[in-house]
């Protein structure tokens, strides 16, 4: 593999790893709440299906985005509220509205398959496209990669900088002490969770308007498992899953070039290979190997790898607040 190639290959990941990235820092802020939403899959089709018949009718796409947006707000919300205001199960409505958003997906987009439509904009970035491997992979692209790379920088600032990262830390954490001392608890998963789903949405919007440009069924049909899966791995830390959208956008890479370059590759099991890696690296996270792999480390490496590694979740995920 020549250097070229090997460029061309990461600026490829980065581009098509951006969805995945959005959709994960979205679903991390849940979280981070307290709150569980397992409606990313349908959520991210119904949205791609909604922007790309936005922006096809428009000829807009801000409004394509803020379309798939409130999309995504809205089925997050159904999850939060049905579970604050109805006392519900937060992975049962999630899990239904997965179900939901797949066959409304093919339902409005069926007149829309094979069709042209709007699309975001290619924009590199004056100068710094020029610096030598750098420039090429990550300063020629568009504004919604651009967008990506900001949202995980801006989320690791807000999380871990400001007083409101604290209380929403906090929240995720121990919502009772969190409430003793004037967090509106209640009002903060609701918040966050409609924010989450909001940028869920905007990563459906992505796909079918600059990574896979049109609509057809299934079209992000499982992405929204994927990034639930890279909360998990990257620990709800922004940076670490930044790496493992990366390492999955690397592995699809990775596979596509082998499918091209070797004569009568497997096709089926090459496809299937970035899943069960993904698979076998959360395995890996959550079991005791990787402890007992770090001892291989000198002494002074091993205190900075647990740390980056720990992927503790939220205490209070998944659970519900009652003031009474």
């Amino acid at each position: 593999m020549s250097g070229q190639v090997l460029i061309s290959m990461l600026a490829s990941v980065v581009a098509t790893s951006s969805p995945l990235l959005t959709a994960a820092l979205g679903e991390m802020l849940t979280e981070r709440s307290g709150v569980v939403n397992l409606s990313l899959d349908g959520t991210m089709l119904l949205a791609a299906a909604l922007a790309f018949i936005v922006g096809y009718h428009t000829g807009s796409v801000p409004l394509a985005f803020v379309a798939a947006a409130a999309v995504g707000a809205a089925m997050a919300l159904i999850v939060a509220l049905g579970s604050i205001v109805l006392r519900q199960d937060q992975i049962a409505i999630g899990f239904v509205l997965t179900l939901l958003g797949d066959s409304l997906s093919a339902f409005v987009g069926q007149s829309y398959t094979r069709i042209r439509g709007v699309s975001v904009s290619h924009w590199p970035l004056p100068l710094l496209e020029r610096i030598p491997v750098v420039g090429p992979i990550l300063f020629r692209h568009n504004l919604v990669v651009y967008a990506s790379l900001g949202l995980m920088l801006f989320t690791w600032w807000w999380l871990y900088r400001t007083r409101a990262g604290l209380r929403l830390r906090a929240t995720g954490e121990r919502p009772v002490s969190a409430y003793v001392r004037g967090v509106p608890v209640q009002r903060v998963r609701v918040l966050y969770t409609a924010l989450g789903g909001a940028l869920v949405g905007c990563a459906g919007a992505m796909y079918s308007m600059a990574i896979q440009l049109g609509w057809a069924k299934g079209h992000t049909r499982g992405m929204g498992w994927i990034a639930l899966a890279i909360v998990i791995f990257g620990g709800w830390h922004p940076v670490r899953i930044a790496l493992g959208a990366y390492l999955f956008g690397a592995l699809k890479a990775l596979v596509t070039y082998l499918q091209r370059t070797v004569p009568g590759a497997p096709v089926t099991l090459l496809n299937m290979a970035p899943w069960l890696l993904m698979i076998a690296t959360l395995a890996l996270v959550g079991s005791g190997w990787l402890e007992r792999l770090l001892l291989l480390l000198p002494t002074r490496l091993q205190r900075p790898a647990r740390r980056l590694l720990r992927s503790a979740p939220p205490a209070a995920m998944g659970t519900r607040f009652v003031r009474e």
